[in-house]
């Protein structure tokens, strides 16, 4: 029996961790109210209803984190959607944070509804009451208290983990919760140091481990488990060992008042072991894999594509994971995001928001009721490679043409190939498939019921004349789009509808990357004191982990010889990561950890000549920098590594400093 399944007849679990995993709740809860006005804390922590109703409302104050991806909903309360490369949309005004961090237009006094900072500072308040109060609860099992300790040390450390990941250092309160009447002196502290933060969500994330089960029940797979908590720790050790927090001079005189760096000023390599270590304990766990759908072969022509000729035997010999052999990779990669494999049969995920808010209907054509103003640079859709593995910059001029390809294909039984579609929109690799929308590009909105005609079936076409145009306005500015979290069927006008999604927030893919990272930084071996988990670095392991990516994604495996050259593998690892977690919420974080962010955010759009008619269609498919536009003018100002804490939270707080250039 899991561990609360007692408490799965009132009705009340489902309601409390569709809260605290994926925060899928639209408003804040006011928990003191939730729990009723005369009800004393005392009288809480003696119910197991009450403290249920409690911790529910301290879930309560994360934020749906599927919102952060695309930053088209104006209340998005993080800038990592459109805070990358990765995509741009053409306003930039009002709340839209990611947007208008990248053109300089944040400011302390105006951080564009991203102040997540005194909500989850309630919220980590009242995980400190839970702790402080639960074990007084007689009507708990040993079991059920086991479970709702787990709990509260997990939402605790998810909010500093939260906080840290913006705003870098952050004050870590006592542990000790303090009476909201105190004075405002005495509930003022500093930050603590990067270091210290991170140490201290780690100790909350073991101690969850500890806690929490391994396996839920199917119904409830996505409340936290010994593997979420896991999972947390693992990318915040990597994060640590990154060159922004690791030993970075750049912020000498960042310091707190007894003379400490916020930020360390030694690099400190064995972090990298640290870091590798955490992810081998899910590794270890036996829990988890890559999700892969079996190859599929008919008479119709329809099935999976055959894998290409490279320089790697396994790709087309061997059965995965060790090869690609006897799965599909367009669908083992597309499923994942896209609704057609339901959670409970997907071992990859880790974490995840099961209400996911990315039915997007600014990346669907106007007739399948969006506006397609979401917009994919060129030089990101440059990075996706062609499908034997080879870089599109390496591909041939014949291949990179604009010209019509002539003949359509259709694959993994319902991914259609336009016969319009452009060579260098040709034989590329499965996950540009799955993941973007390009100038005639298939969309089949199958789920539409009504009657209006070119609405479902759509050679999707962004021309200036184009069908997938909205307005003079509302239309897509680079000539492509993200697909990603599209499923076949979907469909945004009135008379369609869309799949329920599951957005990952951890999952398996990343484990291994992040194993591989590491590795590849590591030197000697490092021995985990508290988990006894010892890890080398290990290229025969760093090459089995990368090439369980590619072959998942139907491209050929590096070598040893590549894996065992650090610069070499330092790159891939970069591109995969890239290409991979696209649009995904990890881009905004990969650029500021390994402090490429000056390099990439200072290019400019990139994107195909969406100005020209289809009877110009060899001008459309001039790659052209685009500069006509606010979203447009990207800029990188090194204050743009953290966050700017809102205005309102320092002048409550007086020991607090502002992020350094914000001031």
């Amino acid at each position: 029996m899991k561990i609360i399944n007692w408490i799965y007849s009132r009705g009340l679990l489902l309601l409390l961790l569709s809260m605290i995993v994926c925060a899928s709740c639209e408003k804040y809860i006011d928990i003191d109210k939730y729990v009723y006005d005369k009800t004393t804390i005392d009288s809480i922590f003696t119910s197991k209803t009450k403290t249920l109703e409690y911790i529910n409302g301290t879930a309560a104050y994360l934020k749906n984190e599927s919102n952060f991806v695309g930053d088209w909903d104006a209340r998005t309360p993080f800038p990592s959607g459109m805070g990358s490369d990765e995509a741009i949309q053409p306003w930039v005004n009002g709340d839209h944070a990611g947007s208008c961090l990248v053109v300089d237009q944040v400011t302390p006094r105006d951080t564009k509804n991203a102040n997540i900072w005194p909500d989850y500072y309630k919220g980590i308040r009242k995980a400190n009451i839970i702790l402080a109060r639960i074990d007084g609860n007689p009507e708990l099992t040993d079991a059920e208290m086991r479970d709702y300790k787990g709990l509260a040390y997990f939402l605790r450390a998810y909010f500093y983990y939260s906080l840290v990941r913006m705003y870098g250092p952050v004050p870590i309160l006592p542990d000790e919760p303090f009476d909201t009447d105190a004075t405002v002196e005495s509930v003022s502290f500093e930050r603590s140091s990067y270091d210290n933060c991170v140490e201290y969500i780690c100790t909350n994330m073991e101690q969850a481990a500890q806690l929490l089960p391994r396996d839920r029940a199917i119904a409830f797979q996505y409340m936290p488990t010994k593997g979420a908590a896991l999972a947390v720790m693992a990318r915040m050790r990597l994060y640590s060992a990154s060159p922004l927090y690791n030993g970075n001079t750049f912020y000498a005189s960042w310091k707190r008042s007894d003379g400490t760096p916020f930020i360390s000023q030694t690099a400190d390599p064995e972090r990298w072991g640290k870091a590798a270590a955490a992810f081998k304990r899910i590794i270890d766990l036996g829990k988890y894999e890559l999700y892969t759908e079996p190859k599929i072969v008919n008479t119709r022509g329809t099935g999976t594509l055959e894998l290409p000729d490279t320089n790697d035997p396994n790709l087309k010999t061997n059965n995965f994971p060790n090869g690609a052999a006897d799965i599909d990779p367009y669908r083992s990669y597309k499923s994942v995001f896209d609704g057609s494999v339901t959670p409970e049969s997907n071992p990859e995920l880790i974490y995840f928001c099961v209400e996911a808010n990315i039915n997007n209907r600014f990346a669907f054509p106007a007739k399948q009721g969006g506006n397609s103003t979401l917009s994919v640079p060129k030089d990101v859709i440059d990075q996706f490679r062609m499908a034997d593995g080879r870089l599109f910059s390496e591909a041939t001029d014949e291949e990179k043409s604009w010209q019509a390809v002539g003949t359509g294909l259709t694959f993994s039984e319902n991914y259609v190939l336009t016969a319009e579609r452009a060579k260098m929109d040709d034989n590329r690799e499965p996950r540009y498939y799955a993941s973007i929308g390009f100038n005639h590009c298939f969309w089949p909105g199958t789920s539409y019921t009504g009657t209006g005609s070119d609405v479902m079936n759509m050679n999707a076409t962004y021309y200036r004349d184009g069908n997938a145009r909205g307005s003079d306005y509302n239309y897509n500015r680079t000539g492509y789009t993200i697909r990603k979290w599209a499923n076949q069927e979907d469909n945004r006008d009135y008379w369609g509808r869309s799949k329920q999604k599951t957005y990952p927030i951890f999952r398996y893919a990343e484990v291994l990357l992040g194993y591989v990272e590491a590795m590849n930084e590591m030197n000697g071996t490092y021995t985990d004191e508290s988990s006894g988990v010892s890890v080398t670095k290990d290229v025969g392991l760093m090459v089995k982990y990368f090439n369980e990516i590619r072959y998942r994604s139907g491209l050929p495996g590096i070598t040893a010889a590549e894996a065992g050259d650090y610069g070499t593998m330092k790159n891939l690892i970069k591109h995969e990561r890239q290409i991979e977690f696209f649009f995904e919420d990890h881009r905004y974080f990969d650029l500021r950890r390994w402090m490429d962010a000056p390099e990439v955010m200072r290019k400019p759009v990139t994107g195909l000549d969406v100005s020209a008619r289809a009877a110009e269609r060899q001008n459309f498919y001039t790659t052209k920098i685009w500069n006509t536009e606010p979203a447009m003018k990207r800029v990188w100002n090194n204050k743009m590594y953290f966050y700017p804490i809102d205005q309102s939270v320092l002048d409550k707080n007086g020991k607090l400093v502002q992020s350094p250039g914000w001031n």
